[in-house]
């Protein structure tokens, strides 16, 4: 597959107003952090998860915990890919009953990803509420699956792509829209 960058949605410093700007609405939404926790889906999620709470902490001076989540295995789709899903680690340490949980991830699409990280939560506890942060909704949805927080509203066509870059795994803070051609 041939990729080509169409436009760069967000720099490092675009990227960095944007946690900025998710973590306050978090805080004011659920008025404060008491009994709030932050969960990041495999895998960029999660750093996205992470810096949301390093921000909340630098603004309220609280900690928030911070989960990982892998909702492969609850996938609808995984057994019709053709391929062994790669599993990955699932540790929340923290107690999520009558906690408000935002589940975090990079970019939402069909919604499928969400729908499972849903099913899995609820295998593992019983939350008060589940509000959901994207830093990208990119649209095509095939679950109706809506984000409570969205760092960026990026309508998509069929041959592109919304590629989230954070310097934890690609050594640049970026959101980039994508084409993608077959070679």
């Amino acid at each position: 597959m041939d990729v080509r960058i169409k436009v760069t949605l967000a720099d490092e410093a675009g990227f960095s107003r944007t946690i900025t700007r998710i973590a306050h609405e978090i805080i004011e939404r659920n008025r404060g952090t008491a009994r709030l926790g932050l969960v990041g889906i495999q895998t960029r999620g999660i750093f996205v998860a992470e810096r949301l709470a390093r921000k909340i902490k630098e603004i309220e001076g609280r900690e928030v915990p911070v989960g990982v989540l892998d909702s492969t295995m609850y996938r609808d789709d995984y057994r019709t890919s053709g391929s062994q899903p790669s599993v990955r680690v699932t540790d929340i340490p923290f107690d999520l009953f009558d906690v408000n949980v935002v589940l975090v991830d990079d970019v939402l699409y069909t919604g499928r990803t969400v729908r499972a990280a849903l099913d899995a939560i609820m295998d593992i506890g019983r939350p008060k509420r589940i509000q959901l942060a994207v830093m990208v909704d990119r649209g095509h949805r095939e679950m109706p699956i809506k984000p409570d927080y969205v760092g960026k509203n990026v309508p998509t066509s069929v041959n592109e792509e919304v590629r989230v870059k954070m310097t934890e795994i690609d050594d640049e803070d970026a959101i980039h829209l994508v084409e993608v051609a077959d070679s």
